[in-house]
């Protein structure tokens, strides 16, 4: 039994295997190398005639075989096309084993380096850039930290300013302008005053965009110039309209048969504490005694749209317009959107209470405070869509309502007269109207009219009760509003106007009313 023996040509590597059988007689084992087929290896190794062919000594041989740079002859392809064998004539089974010379991918590794050198390059572009990014946002971040300081100063001074303002300018211009287009279609031929009111309304629309790309902050004359022909567009309504409404009834009388037609909307400006603050109420002060006083009070809401903190008061509309006040006062104790300012005091339902306050306008000092009887409080039947408003106050030209309800009530809208020096409740009456299934209420000449919600662009003045007889009534009025939600309602005796609170913007409505009928 012979050990397995290998060799090494130029050609091809071989395992010399000895037989079992003995050679003939006279003849010595030949050693010559052949190429053995693959059955005799796949014999040899099957019959257990390859005693110890180590792996360690076939790796040292292929390893000596690349070393020495030896080529191989690549045999034919088959199960064990890396390994041949034959048979001598000695019986002598004899193998060979094909080293391929292309053992190791180097093309394809070739070009994994490419690849990696490709995208090491690229990452390090992509790194570069997002260093680049971090600076700039960096930078961003300190502009962003010294807008916000500026925008901070200039809401705490006396005048601040949006870009919304021209937008609502604007609106304002195309509402007369689609007004007067109108009225235009109503006459009959030309009219020279109508015509004249259009070119101006143009000349003020050209006035209004020169003025925004100029100076933003100086619109006090573009405001002034809005609101006389908003006059003129009046007055030019009024007048296609004699037939149906009344002729002019001076502000403070009651000679008429309640309210015809409320105007368009105009949106005076956006409430002195910001869009977010879209709760609150604004009026004129009201004084008989002092009829011509001008004088402007403006309290929006905190933003929980229940506790009032903050009221401004302004001389003058010019002083409204460029947010210039006289006297800025905080309290403490203020809920809801139902306060109102008549004859230097202001009236408001106390925080937490179903209690009526009376706060001195000139020391914002409470002289007065008086517990409502029954009424309903801290948002029991409050008007829909608007809460903390169960005790709403309202000044007609008799003098001060509060409007309520009661448990008793079942939440009807239940109205009292007030007497202003000591809240005392002079009179009540009780109507049918469920209070939370309207938007609002307001008194004209001791009539309460109540509103509702037609869409998110109307509202609609669908019932009164007059308290002068006692009748209630169905009426249709319809109310244009900017934005979706009114949260109160002031009417003026002073200038028959309706001061509205609508979403955060102070807006105005200008009422006209019906005429009597003649005595013959």
């Amino acid at each position: 039994m012979g050990c397995c023996i290998c060799y090494s040509t130029t050609e091809t590597l071989f395992a010399q295997i000895p037989s079992k059988r003995k050679p003939p007689e006279g003849k010595s084992p030949d050693h010559t190398i052949k190429r053995l087929p693959s059955p005799c290896f796949i014999r040899c190794v099957q019959a257990g005639e390859m005693k110890s062919i180590s792996a360690a000594g076939l790796l040292f041989l292929l390893q000596s075989a690349v070393a020495a740079n030896v080529t191989a002859a690549r045999p034919t392809t088959g199960p064990f096309a890396n390994v041949t064998g034959s048979v001598d004539d000695h019986k002598v089974c004899r193998c060979s084993v094909f080293l391929p010379d292309t053992t190791f991918p180097v093309q394809r590794m070739e070009s994994l380096e490419i690849l990696a050198q490709h995208l090491s390059n690229k990452f390090e572009s992509e790194l570069s850039k997002i260093t680049k990014y971090t600076k700039e946002i960096a930078m961003y971040e300190k502009k962003i930290v010294n807008l916000t300081i500026k925008i901070e100063r200039m809401e705490k001074m006396s005048i601040s300013y949006t870009e919304l303002d021209f937008q609502l300018m604007k609106l304002e211009i195309s509402e007369m302008e689609r007004l007067v287009t109108q009225l235009k279609s109503t006459l009959m031929g030309s009219n020279v005053i109508v015509e004249q009111l259009y070119g101006e309304i143009k000349n003020l629309s050209l006035m209004v965009n020169e003025l925004e790309s100029l100076d933003k902050h100086n619109i006090l004359a573009v405001r002034r110039e809005i609101l006389a022909l908003k006059n003129k567009l009046q007055e030019c309504e009024a007048n296609t309209n004699q037939s149906t409404t009344s002729h002019y009834i001076p502000p403070g009388s009651c000679s008429h048969g309640g309210i015809a037609n409320a105007s368009q909307p105009f949106v005076i400006q956006l409430n002195w504490r910001g869009f977010d603050y879209k709760y609150g109420a604004w009026g004129r002060y009201t004084s008989p005694l002092n009829p011509e006083k001008e004088l402007y009070w403006v309290a929006p809401l905190n933003t929980d749209g229940r506790y009032l903190e903050y009221y401004r008061l302004h001389d003058s509309f010019d002083d409204l317009l460029l947010f210039r006040y006289s006297n800025q006062f905080r309290i403490l104790y203020g809920q809801g959107s139902g306060m109102v300012a008549y004859n230097n005091y202001m009236y408001f339902n106390q925080h937490g209470s179903r209690d009526m306050s009376k706060l001195d306008l000139s020391t914002n000092t409470v002289v007065l405070k008086k517990t409502l009887p029954d009424a309903a409080f801290n948002n029991r039947f409050s008007y829909a869509g608007v809460s903390w408003q169960d005790l709403d106050f309202a000044v007609d030209e008799n003098g001060l309502w509060v409007i309520y309800s009661k448990e008793a009530s079942t939440g009807n809208i239940v109205i009292s007269r007030l007497n202003e020096t000591t809240l005392e409740v002079i009179s009540t009456w009780e109507t049918r109207q469920y209070k939370p299934a309207v938007s609002n209420a307001f008194v004209v000449c001791g009539v309460l009219y109540a509103t509702r919600p037609i869409n998110t662009r109307k509202e609609e003045i669908f019932y009164t009760y007059d308290t002068n007889t006692g009748r209630e009534g169905r009426t249709s009025i319809t109310l244009d509003k900017m934005l979706e939600t009114i949260q109160s309602i002031n009417y003026s005796p002073i200038d028959g106007k309706l001061y509205v609170f609508n979403d955060g913007y102070l807006v105005q409505h200008q009422l006209t009313f019906q005429t009597l009928p003649q005595q013959k």
